[in-house]
């Protein structure tokens, strides 16, 4: 049986109480890099996301999932992206946004729970995750939990005035 509760955390939908959660992570310029954003994002606009979020990953073809602790602490956010179910794979990113819970098993836990739904619940056959050459704690992470790394992408990631590489890492549901 597949769930979205492990011992440190759990995942749900986004609901209208994530309003102020969102909008301190999608303004928090330290995550910038790795989300592309360029452009702060008001409430109004994060508003008329949440009333859109209820809508189905075969429509959107992306999930996005909030990462809380098991006394309901919204702790950060997982998402599923570039949802391909014809060809049975997705692409997926993680950011805990309070910096004193990195490195605390969060992060593992959450995406152990989402690829355990998307291999079997969904079906699908890959995952993938794209993550900065220099994210050294992220790509141990990912590496740790099964993810390979396939590729470099270089120069791949403008930031600033700075060019960085992105590695590519897969993870094959055998």
């Amino acid at each position: 049986m597949v769930t979205l509760k492990g011992e440190q955390i759990y995942l749900r939908a986004l609901e209208q109480k994530d309003l102020d959660f969102l909008y301190a992570l999608e303004n928090d310029t330290d995550v910038w890099e790795v989300s592309g954003t360029v452009t702060p994002y008001s409430k109004d606009v994060l508003q008329l996301y949440l009333d859109s979020a209820h809508r189905d990953i075969y429509d959107v073809k992306q999930l996005r999932l909030v990462i809380c602790s098991q006394e309901h602490q919204a702790l950060g956010l997982i998402d599923v992206f570039d949802f391909e179910p014809n060809h049975n794979r997705a692409g997926i990113g993680i950011v805990i946004l309070d910096k004193n819970q990195r490195n605390k098993g969060v992060g593992a836990e959450a995406i152990t729970l989402l690829c355990n739904y998307l291999f079997e619940v969904l079906g699908l056959r890959q995952v993938y995750a794209n993550i900065l050459e220099e994210n050294a704690p992220s790509l141990h992470l990912f590496k740790k939990l099964g993810f390979e790394e396939i590729g470099i992408k270089k120069d791949w990631v403008r930031f600033k005035d700075t060019y960085k590489n992105e590695i590519l890492l897969q993870k094959i549901n055998s």
